[in-house]
């Protein structure tokens, strides 16, 4: 399923209490999915009877941000869960933190 994403979109898990909003937007429409299964919009009816993926089952922390640079995509997370973000098959990685100036 490829989602076409815009900043401010907020999106949820099927498996899990994991919800995200868009920073930045990807380039073009991509698989987004959370514990191995596509994301709903918020306010979206949830299928019943999915479970989540062993496989991406690492966890989403709050707060953190997630960015894919192939695509442009950059996430937040707005509410923690149990399933990893992905694209597809290919994990999501945490967008690495800005150095700070240093002060001689």
């Amino acid at each position: 399923m490829s989602l076409v994403t815009k900043p401010g979109g907020r999106y949820r898990s099927v498996v899990d209490a994991t919800e995200i909003i868009v920073v930045k937007a990807a380039k073009s429409p991509i698989d987004l999915r959370c514990g191995g299964h596509p994301v709903v919009a918020v306010g979206d009816e949830v299928p019943g009877d999915l479970t989540l993926d062993s496989s991406f089952a690492t966890g989403t922390p709050l707060g953190k941000r997630f960015a894919d640079p192939d695509s442009g995509l950059e996430l937040l997370c707005t509410k923690a869960g149990e399933g990893s973000l992905s694209i597809g098959t290919t994990p999501l990685p945490l967008k690495d933190a800005k150095p700070l100036p240093s002060s001689d």
